[in-house]
């Protein structure tokens, strides 16, 4: 057994269902704790006052006051993708609207040329890197969508990479298919034909491989229309995977009123989300996951997590990792820009980004809090109270991290000697 004593503050989070409303702000801090592990489970925290004879467990790490909490969740992200979109930024900075990249076969169609072009092994390298990176600043459990091939052979090739990915051990990949992520070029005008043929010839490869376990759709102008994102959820629904949308993120187009119609696990961006959507959202009990990096990369407005909050919708945040909108990994920047542009608490930031992150990815039972019987996925941060996270904005304060009761990152570096 592992013993972690001294422990200045233990963020416990707690529960294992979504929070809304002020529960998001009840992140449930013990000073100066203890938490035991048996093998990949909690078994016990509390008071440090409280261990009984030390000389009983296997290992004990000393945490010196420093904050543990659960590892942190990203439950919208894009890791597996070929090419560069540099370029696309520098045209951004200039005033050129994505939209226009887009249309103009930059965007999402840039990066599908690359993707198909780029072999399994490439591919699974720079994926393979990217997870490092995202285990550095704390993600223990990552989501990872397709979307970048629109053909069968390169959504399946996609997918068979996260599932790859996901025998590490070391995190947890969970992976979601989205090849209605935008029409490809051999569809040209036909949209509605590029549907079908999802539904007729990937789809059901995907659901009998155990390749996915949710399906996601980007419904907005210049993708999928709200009628066409209906068809195919519903057809991935009958075929047993989770769903999933793209919601109003560049033009409302009443996605977030399908996710609730649909009763989805989550709607995702919602930057142009309607009172109507966000009403069907906390009527369903759909998941918003807010995704700040991609706004300030974008530079749009931010969804209203504050009114979101006030409304009792589980909001989750997330990094949306891709090579386009958001080629960003940093945790610390997401959590600031939450904090100081989206008008949430910093407890209610915590809260998004551990519990109702598991939540929006079917996995609250198991991870996202400190509960006794849940997995042992848990930080030390190099601080003395969780303020430091956005008190040091900017900064990854993650010192060790830990998956199933078992080191799997260490940032701490060699202290100079004086």
């Amino acid at each position: 057994m592992l013993l972690i004593k001294n422990i200045g503050q233990l963020i416990t989070v707690g529960g294992n269902k979504p929070k809304t409303g002020t529960e998001m702000k009840e992140i449930n801090v013990i000073e100066d704790a203890f938490m035991l592990i048996d093998n990949d489970e909690i078994s016990d925290f509390g008071k440090n006052e409280n261990i009984k004879n030390e000389k009983q467990y296997d290992k004990i790490i000393d945490a010196e006051k420093k904050v543990v909490m659960p590892g942190f969740i990203d439950p919208h992200t894009h890791l597996v993708f070929g090419g560069d979109r540099s370029y696309e930024f520098k045209m951004r900075l200039r005033g050129i609207p994505y939209i226009d990249i887009l249309k103009n076969g930059g965007g999402i169609l840039s990066t599908v040329k690359a993707t198909r072009k780029a072999s399994f092994k490439n591919l699974l390298e720079k994926s393979n890197k990217r997870i490092d990176r995202f285990l550095s600043y704390g993600v223990t459990t990552v989501e990872g969508k397709s979307g970048y091939g629109l053909d069968k052979k390169t959504e399946i090739k996609q997918l068979e990479i996260m599932k790859k990915l996901n025998k590490r051990k070391d995190i947890e990949v969970v992976s979601t298919y989205l090849g209605a992520h935008a029409v490809p070029k051999e569809y040209k005008d036909k949209s509605e034909q590029y549907i079908d043929y999802i539904i007729k010839e990937v789809m059901p490869e995907v659901a009998d491989k155990n390749l996915a376990e949710f399906c996601d759709v980007f419904c907005d102008e210049g993708a999928f229309s709200r009628q066409q994102s209906k068809k195919l959820l519903k057809a991935a629904d009958d075929m047993g995977l989770k769903l999933k949308i793209h919601a109003d993120e560049i033009f409302n187009t009443n996605a977030a009123q399908l996710a609730g119609e649909l009763k989805a696990v989550s709607a995702e961006h919602l930057l142009k989300a309607t009172d109507e959507g966000l009403k069907s959202l906390r009527e369903n009990d759909v998941m918003a996951v807010l995704l700040p990096l991609t706004a300030f990369s974008l530079e749009e407005e931010y969804a209203d997590a504050k009114k979101m909050i006030e409304m009792n919708i589980p909001i989750a945040l997330a990094t949306d990792l891709n090579p386009g909108s958001s080629y960003s990994q940093s945790i610390p920047l997401l959590l600031s820009l939450a904090v100081m542009y989206m008008g949430m608490k910093p407890e209610e930031a915590i809260t998004a980004l551990t519990i109702n992150a598991a939540a929006a990815l079917n996995r609250e039972d198991k991870v996202g809090s400190i509960e006794k019987g849940k997995k042992a996925d848990f930080l030390i941060i190099d601080a003395p109270n969780y303020n430091h996270l956005f008190y040091n904005f900017g900064v990854n304060l993650v010192e060790t991290v830990y998956k199933n009761g078992r080191l799997v990152f260490d940032n701490s570096l060699e202290r100079s000697k004086i």
